[in-house]
C-alpha cells in the first residue's frame, strides 16, 4: 500500500509540474505583444452652411423701431437674392423686442427708446455660393443694415454631415498602417507578428483644415477628419 501511494503521489506531483510548466510557458508568451497607433487622414468639404444673420432696428417709438427692422429685413433679403439664395433658404429664428425705459438700471431721465432684434437663419448645402454672400455683407453694412453679433459668431458656420459614409475606408486605413508598424516592430525586433490582441479604434476627430490661432474648424468649410486607432499584436 505505502508503495502504492509513493506512486500516485509521484504521478501526481509529474502532472502538477507539467501544468505549472504549461502556465508559465503561456504567460511568458501572453506578455510578448507590442501595441501600435494607425493614423488615417482625409480632407472634405462641408456639405452645409449655417448663416445667422443678426440685425437690429430701433427708434423712439415701437412703430419707428419696426420700421426700420422692416426696412433692414427687406434689405436683407434683396441681398440674399442678388447672391442667389432664394427665399425658401432663409427663415426667421429669433425676435426680440427691448424697451429700455423698462430697465431698472437705466437713467429715469433717459429718453425711451425701443430696440428690435431679429435673426435670419440662411441654411444651404451651396457652400461656395454662401462664401461668397459672407464676403460681400458689407453692402448691407453700406445700405444702413445695423448687424449684430450678440448671440454667437458673425460669419457662417460649416458643418460635414458625411463622416458615417467615410468611416468603413478610414477605420481599414488606419488597422493596415497599425499592422505596418506593428510588422515593422517585430522585424527589427528579430521576431514574428503573431494574432491580434486588442484594437480601440479611437474617435474620429473633425479638425480645420488650416489651423491657425483664433480660426474654428466650423469657420472653415474644408476639414480635414482624422482617426488614431490603437491595436495590440502578439509577438511570436
Amino acid at each position: 500500500m505505502k508503495v502504492i501511494a509513493a506512486l500516485i503521489l509521484g504521478i501526481a506531483a509529474i502532472v502538477s509540474a507539467s501544468f505549472i510548466s504549461d502556465g508559465l510557458t503561456d504567460l511568458r508568451t501572453g506578455d510578448r505583444y507590442v501595441t501600435v497607433k494607425g493614423v488615417a487622414e482625409r480632407e472634405v468639404t462641408a456639405d452645409l452652411a449655417l448663416w445667422p444673420i443678426r440685425f437690429v432696428g430701433t427708434g423712439d417709438t415701437l412703430s419707428a423701431a419696426q420700421e426700420k427692422a422692416n426696412s433692414s429685413r427687406s434689405a436683407i433679403m434683396a441681398f440674399l437674392k442678388l447672391q442667389a439664395i432664394g427665399d425658401g433658404a432663409v427663415e426667421l429664428q429669433r425676435l426680440d423686442v427691448t424697451d429700455t425705459r423698462a430697465n431698472p438700471y437705466q437713467d429715469d431721465n433717459s429718453k425711451q427708446k425701443f430696440i428690435i432684434s431679429q435673426t435670419l437663419m440662411v441654411r444651404s448645402d451651396d457652400i461656395e455660393k454662401i462664401q461668397q454672400a459672407a464676403q460681400a455683407v458689407s453692402e448691407l453694412v453700406d445700405s444702413g443694415v445695423v448687424l449684430s453679433s450678440d448671440y454667437g459668431p458673425s460669419g457662417p458656420t460649416y458643418l460635414f454631415n458625411g463622416l458615417n459614409e467615410i468611416k468603413p475606408e478610414m477605420i481599414a486605413e488606419a488597422t493596415a498602417s497599425a499592422r505596418e508598424s506593428a510588422s515593422q516592430f517585430a522585424k527589427d525586433a528579430n521576431t514574428g507578428l503573431g494574432d491580434l490582441r486588442r484594437a480601440n479604434q479611437g474617435v474620429f476627430q473633425i479638425l480645420a483644415r488650416d489651423q491657425a490661432p483664433g480660426i474654428s474648424e466650423q469657420q472653415q468649410p474644408a476639414k480635414t477628419v482624422r482617426v488614431v486607432s490603437t491595436v495590440q499584436y502578439y509577438l511570436r
